[in-house]
């Protein structure tokens, strides 16, 4: 389980983004203030993933992240109202790996955490079974050596998958890692068209059933 310090000075942000975390199945620990975060720094194991608004009350989220930094690695994500260069600047030169503007959708936030996490674990290929590779890295996928053509609805899909493998999800967990190419949150009725397709690419008749229905509760990939 992946530790999460949030600092937010916003209840309400901070109130959406523990509900949706900790579905996620992460472990949120919330604070308001700079100071509160550089206490959960200390007095708390390390976290894995640092998500620091910049504009706080008793300072900023620079702050929280120059202390991180002197503990040691870990990803950071800002977020800020602030869209000006000099702010994006300045995160980007104290080495956060993303950086996201107010106001944002949430379902939004948890596909860029899913991409940060997976650039710093370093994966660059996995492979499932039946044959299939997915070249992260590359953003292709083939199955016994063969090319598979994925669109990038179908893709982005796989990569919600993969970031979980294993472990089931529930159809509101995948909707909110999917977006069509308008930015556009995928419907029921449609992703369970994409299931569908995705089966019949990366499956075969003979083979291991790679996206199992876990009836009533979701869906999962088998590892």
């Amino acid at each position: 389980m992946i530790r999460v310090l949030l600092v937010e000075d916003d209840d309400t942000i901070a109130q959406g983004l523990r509900y949706a975390l900790e579905q996620e199945g992460y472990c949120l620990t919330a604070a308001a203030t700079a100071a509160e975060g550089l206490r959960a720094l200390r007095e708390q194991p390390p976290f894995g993933l640092l998500l620091l608004d910049l504009g706080l009350p008793d300072g900023s989220g620079f702050e929280v992240c120059r202390a991180a930094r002197r503990a040691g690695d870990v990803p950071v994500i800002f977020l800020t109202a602030r869209d000006d260069e000099l702010n994006t600047v300045m995160g980007l030169d104290m080495g956060a790996d993303d950086y996201v503007t107010k106001p944002f959708r949430i379902r939004e936030l948890q596909s860029r955490i899913r991409a940060v996490l997976r650039r710093r674990a370093g994966a660059t290929a996995t492979v499932l079974p039946g044959g299939v590779r997915v070249d992260l890295k590359k953003a292709e996928v083939t199955r016994g050596g063969e090319p598979v053509a994925l669109s990038a609805l179908e893709y982005r899909l796989l990569l919600v998958f993969l970031a979980h493998p294993g472990q089931v999800l529930s159809r509101s967990q995948l909707l909110g890692g999917v977006f069509d190419e308008g930015g556009s949150f995928v419907n029921d009725n449609t992703l369970t068209v994409y299931i569908k397709r995705l089966r019949a690419k990366l499956e075969t008749p003979d083979g291991p059933a790679l996206i199992a229905t876990v009836r009533g509760l979701g869906y999962r990939l088998e590892v």
